[in-house]
């Protein structure tokens, strides 16, 4: 992109410099230091914050040339996908969250790790939307950050088939890790929820009613693995069509289950 890039708001500049410095799944500092050398931009603040730092050179050099072209510069070898060769899933966050802020600015990053041309996004919601459909569904929900953390790359890809299997193992994942057991599937279920003095309850089971929510839960569970997770767990992709629809009716299945584990405790009435 050599052609002359209007100046970026300080509110955008600092938006795209908050991700990709950000403290957790950001650049580290000596990777920003590199990167605003090869771009021949100067680094006045190195002891600052890793955000301020980024900002305060991209700004400075914004204000003296009066283009917004050194962000994208920086963006594009940031972005470099043979900088993520193993690590995926922190190209798959920084691309999302720098594209929900560059759509207010009319960019996105391509899945080449480069910065292109787009619409200009007016609305918080227009600008998550881009940065993939079945994401923004789901934020829009409100959907447990657990659902997230186990497909979060394949949901940057929109890979429904497979952002469903992830999301699936991540409950089985869930249920060994609160209950301290093995196993996985129906076998896993019935252990943890299961019987008349299983390891969780959703509640005390001081009542019928508490019993049959109980005995609900564990049928819903063996009812997620036996319909989506073994059946994807078996099936090729191309084999087993999953629809933006279904992923997304799955996936707040599977944000429910989440909410209902948060909840969960160790047994301690008998029946």
């Amino acid at each position: 992109m050599a052609s002359r890039i209007a100046p970026f708001s300080s509110q955008h500049l600092e938006a795209a410099c908050r991700v990709l410095a950000d403290t957790a799944q950001g650049l580290t500092g000596t990777q920003i230091g590199r990167l605003l050398q090869e771009i021949q931009v100067a680094d006045p603040s190195p002891d600052m914050t890793k955000w301020k730092r980024l900002f305060n050179a991209l700004a400075e050099a914004q204000n003296q040339h009066q283009v917004g072209n050194h962000l994208i510069m920086f963006i594009n070898r940031a972005m470099n996908p043979v900088n993520y060769a193993s690590n995926s899933g922190a190209f798959a966050w920084r691309r999302d969250e720098l594209n929900v802020v560059l759509a207010f600015s009319g960019f996105y990053v391509r899945n080449d790790g480069k910065v292109a041309h787009a619409d200009k996004a007016n609305t918080l919601d227009e600008a998550r939307a881009r940065a993939g459909r079945l994401r923004a569904a789901l934020e829009s929900r409100a959907v447990h950050a657990e659902v997230l953390n186990y497909c979060r790359a394949e949901l940057m890809e929109e890979n429904y088939f497979h952002a469903v299997f992830e999301a699936t193992k991540g409950v089985a994942e869930r249920i060994r890790q609160l209950s301290g057991l093995g196993g996985d599937g129906a076998d896993l279920v019935n252990k943890a929820f299961g019987g008349q003095q299983p390891v969780l309850v959703l509640r005390t089971l001081s009542t019928e009613s508490e019993k049959s929510e109980q005995k609900g839960f564990v049928n819903l569970l063996i009812g997620l693995f036996g319909a989506v997770r073994n059946p994807l767990a078996h099936a090729a992709k191309t084999q087993w069509p999953m629809s933006e629809q279904d992923a997304l009716d799955i996936l707040t299945l599977a944000s429910l289950i989440h909410r209902k584990l948060d909840g969960v405790s160790r047994f301690a009435v008998s029946m």
